[in-house]
């Protein structure tokens, strides 16, 4: 079992020191799901929310976090994001909508909670676009697929 790195000798929170690690190109792919009402979805497909287009603005949001994700979480260091990509894919039979994010950069440290924030703004922008239709949604299985690079290496969910 690996120890937590973001607690000194003393037990006290601390951001981890990257000062000697090596610069490595990382990537981190995330996912997670909204639910909502078949009348939501359609509202959402069709573009006719009275808010503007559902889907735009939460991918236009969920980049945003993923450069204020340093912002956000109090010990993750600021990174310079080469890429972020957020894929959106409406289920109709399950009145979903899944999103995947995939974030890069080439440094000293991963670029996993920049995916995961990713996610989670993109799918609260969606909800908060739609709650005055649908106070109903769920967001769930917020999740890291996988990641690459670094000291700790590949690993994948799949």
């Amino acid at each position: 079992m690996s120890k937590l790195t973001h607690f000194n000798t003393e037990g006290a929170a601390h951001m981890v020191n990257i000062g000697d690690k090596a610069i490595t190109r990382r990537r981190a792919v995330a996912s997670g799901m909204i639910t909502m009402k078949p009348e939501t979805l359609s509202l959402i497909k069709e573009k006719t929310n009275k808010k503007g287009d559902v889907l735009a603005i939460a991918r236009t949001a969920g980049i945003i976090a993923s450069k204020k994700t340093s912002d956000l979480i109090p010990l993750c260091h600021p990174l310079s994001l080469t890429h972020i990509n957020i894929e959106l894919d409406i289920n109709d039979k399950k009145n979903t909508i899944y999103c995947e994010c995939c974030a890069e950069t080439e440094g000293k440290t991963g670029v996993e909670m920049e995916a995961l924030t990713s996610v989670q703004i993109t799918l609260l922008t969606i909800y908060d676009m739609c709650k005055a239709v649908d106070k109903e949604m769920t967001i769930t299985e917020i999740k890291l697929l996988e990641k690459t690079g670094g000291k700790s290496g590949d690993w994948s969910r799949i």
